[in-house]
């Protein structure tokens, strides 16, 4: 049997004030898995990445991630983990614009020892590697990434999230800028160094037409007990 990678029971969260924005009785995500998330707005699709980052924390329940309950750390902690651990694709891709794309790569090292330690070369070289795998010219290397097109910064976001091989990638629709065919080919490159780094990945959308590309399919509406319809 895989390990879980998440583990939530009983889950609920409510920001100060406010009736709770989730509340999941249970979800399991695998080791290895590849996992497409949906829901409308309001189901609590943020929310939920936000907890498994250890941004939020939950006000009742339980959830690990890695084994690791993440309520029981404190913020600093929490940050170390993170940073360790998770590689996180954002929708508008939170790149730094006047940096070079090997440049915005490697910063995903900076702050963690972990990520560093799990390098099978320099961190040039791994991030080469990936930046050559998620094919993007290696002329566009040394370009600051601002002169990039939004297909080729989204590789860049993915390169960084992937370098140190995460046990945990996080994509929050980062594909929402693309055209269909893009949209595919771009995850199925995603999947592929997915499963060379063993990376379990939790995709987040609300697009119908990728759903299909994925192994297993869930419904943040059908989950969340206190989902706005």
């Amino acid at each position: 049997m895989k390990k879980a990678v998440v583990e939530i029971r009983d889950l609920a969260f409510s920001w100060p004030g406010n009736e709770p924005v989730l509340d999941l009785p249970a979800l399991t995500i695998s080791q290895g898995e590849r996992m497409f998330i949906k829901g409308p707005s309001g189901s609590g699709k943020s929310t939920l990445l936000g907890l498994l980052a250890g941004i939020q924390t939950a006000n009742h329940g339980t959830l690990e991630v890695l084994g690791q309950p993440l309520a029981q750390l404190s913020g600093r902690a929490r940050d170390h983990f993170r940073a360790a651990n998770l590689g996180y694709i954002f929708q508008q891709f939170n790149l730094l614009p006047f940096l070079s794309v090997l440049d915005n790569v490697t910063a995903a090292l900076t702050f963690s020892s972990e990520k560093r330690a799990r390098l099978q070369g320099s961190p040039e070289q791994e991030a080469r590697r990936l930046l050559a795998e998620l094919q993007l010219p290696a002329e566009a290397l040394h370009r600051p990434v601002h002169a990039l097109s939004i297909g080729q910064q989204q590789r860049v976001a993915a390169a960084r999230a992937l370098i140190g091989s995460p046990p945990l990638v996080i994509a929050d629709e980062p594909t929402s800028a693309l055209d269909t065919d893009n949209r595919a080919a771009f995850i199925k490159l995603l999947f592929e160094e997915c499963d060379k780094q063993g990376s379990t990945l939790i995709f987040v959308s609300h697009d119908p037409y990728l759903e299909p590309l994925f192994p297993r399919v869930e419904n943040l509406q059908q989950l969340n007990r206190r989902a706005i319809c």
